[in-house]
């Protein structure tokens, strides 16, 4: 049988379970992959030349494969590729990632109300995308929200950094990195991410990951601190020499509770009131054929 695929996904855990040897310790039979995320703003220098927009994102990635028997992103996205048999959701864990709309430290941006008509990058069908939409329309009229679709977690924090553009959603590394260089949150955008399982892997394997997960979640619970080192292997080397990782908070954190069938129907319900899928993405199967 082949080995189960792990990668970091960004955050912290699956670096401490693989530190101190709890896959192992669960009879996980695995690889880590260590590679760095392909964003278009890895090899450059200067984010003059961005692309316009980008509309790709964490649902498209899902579709083409990642490379790993269990992804992760937010639970509007992994909701909506289990339904379409990208895979299957895992319903034990989910969990939930501090997030928020950043913007520079001189802008003239001080509420919510004041984000309406001005355009906020995010991800498309990711996280970032969802959140911004379910928070704001707590602010501003559904057609006062306006996004512009840049690309991945680390493109979004190149160009805020760099005033490109004047409003980002992060979360994550990058959010702790904004707020060491004075970047101000303006809406808090805290979501739920939802764990997206390969559908020809032995769920026993799976439970042996998240036995594994959870061990390393009460150690940074119990000690943050002495893991925060792990978040320069997901930062590129610019950010490195003027951030101090040890002001950093934990990022996300597992939650091992059910994600149950209401939720998941209130989900779906709410991304169809958006209309944010074209027709050929979206799945028709229910709970219980979409779910382990």
């Amino acid at each position: 049988m082949a080995k189960f695929r792990i990668q970091s996904h960004g955050r912290l855990q699956e670096w401490v379970a693989e530190e101190k040897g709890y896959f192992k310790d669960e009879g996980l039979d695995y690889e880590f992959l260590v590679k760095p995320i392909a964003t278009w703003s890895s090899d450059i220098e200067s984010t003059e030349s961005a692309p316009a927009e980008v509309q790709r994102g964490a649902f498209e990635s899902i579709e083409d494969g990642r490379g790993c028997d269990l992804s992760l992103a937010c639970h509007w996205t992994v909701n909506m590729a289990a339904s379409a048999g990208h895979g299957k959701m895992y319903t034990k864990a989910y969990s939930v990632t501090p997030s928020g709309i950043y913007v520079a430290p001189e802008s003239q941006i001080k509420k919510p109300r004041d984000l309406a008509q001005v355009p906020v990058t995010v991800g498309y069908h990711s996280g970032s995308h969802f959140s911004t939409l379910q928070n704001l329309e707590k602010f501003l009229d559904r057609d006062e929200i306006k996004l512009h679709f840049a690309g991945l977690l680390l493109d979004r924090l190149a160009l805020l950094v760099d005033r490109r553009v004047p409003a980002v959603s992060l979360f994550g590394a990058p959010s702790y990195v904004v707020e060491q260089l004075g970047f101000r949150k303006v809406v808090d955008t805290t979501f739920m991410v939802g764990h997206l399982v390969s559908g020809d892997v032995n769920t026993e394997d799976v439970d042996r990951y998240f036995k594994a997960l959870r061990r390393a979640q009460q150690d940074i619970d119990m000690e943050p601190e002495i893991y925060k080192h792990y978040f320069l292997k997901e930062l590129p080397e610019r950010y490195h020499g003027v951030v101090d990782i040890r002001a950093f908070g934990p990022g996300e954190r597992l939650v091992f509770e059910p994600y149950p069938q209401a939720i998941f129907e209130r989900t779906r319900n709410w991304i169809e009131s958006w209309n944010l899928f074209p027709a050929d993405q979206v799945g028709s199967a229910g709970y219980e054929a979409s779910v382990i």
